[in-house]
């Protein structure tokens, strides 16, 4: 069973940073893709980024490209979201997903599909102006 725990939520002032953290278990990043998702009250999930170590492949939404960079640990099996120059629209609670499929999995993220993924509970960021 593939499972995901995201950390690193928090409060922080405008213009501040975060790393979050999603450490996968049940299957390799070196055989999905990874991707963070994040969804703010009243709002539609947004998709923030993918990365995938097999195909070297990063992904960012317009909305964050520039100052969120995705990162990787393969050893320990764990993807980080560095979250810079932070502000009021960067609020909501943060989701990371994992997607299989050899030849899919990145291309499955960027799609943001719900199906094929596995998902964390997520983690809240809030950024106060």
């Amino acid at each position: 069973e593939v499972q995901l725990v995201e950390s690193g939520g928090n409060l922080v002032q405008a213009g501040g940073s975060l790393r979050l953290s999603c450490t996968v278990s049940g299957i390799t990043l070196d055989d999905c893709a990874v991707g963070w998702f994040r969804q703010a009250p009243g709002k539609e999930r947004e998709r923030v980024s993918c990365i995938s170590s097999s195909e070297d492949s990063t992904y960012y939404a317009a909305s964050v490209k520039g100052r969120f960079t995705i990162s990787s640990d393969n050893a320990k099996n764990t993807v980080f979201l560095e979250m810079n120059s932070l502000n009021s629209e960067d609020t909501a609670l943060y989701y990371c997903a994992a997607y299989a499929g050899a030849g899919l999995a990145y291309l499955r993220c960027l799609s943001g599909s719900v199906d094929f993924a596995s998902w964390g509970q997520g983690t809240q960021v809030t950024v106060s102006s």
